[in-house]
C-alpha cells in the first residue's frame, strides 16, 4: 500500500528542520540536517510513500523547488504573509516545520472544515 507522507520544511542558511507526517497528521518522523542538495536527496530517498512537501518562499526557495520538483509528488511553496497557520502558537524551526507539514493533511482539512488546499 502506498501511504502518503507530508513534510514539512523550514530551511535556514546551514540547516533545514524537517517534519514527517502520515495522512492523519500524525508526526512519523522529525529531524535537522545540513542545507546540501545530496543530504535532503537522502533523507528522501529513505521516506517510503507518496510524498508531499510544503516549505515557505525564502532565500533557499528557488534552489529547493529545482532540487525537489521532480523528486516528489506534491511540492508547495506557501507565502508566509499569506499563510495564518504560521502566524498562531509558538515560533521555533521545528514548530514550523510542524505547521507546514500539517497543513498538507487530510486532517488538517477535516480539523479547519477546508474541503481543498489550505492556501494558494
Amino acid at each position: 500500500m502506498d501511504s502518503i507522507k507530508y513534510i514539512g520544511l523550514d530551511v535556514h542558511q546551514s540547516t533545514i528542520s524537517v517534519v514527517v507526517l502520515d495522512a492523519d497528521g500524525k508526526l512519523v518522523m522529525q529531524s535537522v540536517i545540513a542545507t546540501h542538495a545530496a543530504t535532503l536527496v537522502d533523507f528522501l530517498h529513505g521516506l517510503r510513500g507518496t510524498l508531499h512537501v510544503t516549505f515557505e518562499e525564502g532565500t533557499h526557495s528557488a534552489w529547493l523547488y529545482d532540487l525537489l520538483v521532480r523528486r516528489v509528488a506534491k511540492l508547495v511553496v506557501c507565502n508566509p504573509r499569506k499563510n495564518a497557520l504560521l502566524k498562531t502558537g509558538n515560533k521555533s524551526d521545528p514548530v514550523d516545520a510542524h505547521k507546514h507539514s500539517f497543513a498538507r493533511t487530510s486532517a488538517f482539512d477535516r480539523r479547519a472544515g477546508l474541503g481543498g488546499e489550505p492556501w494558494p
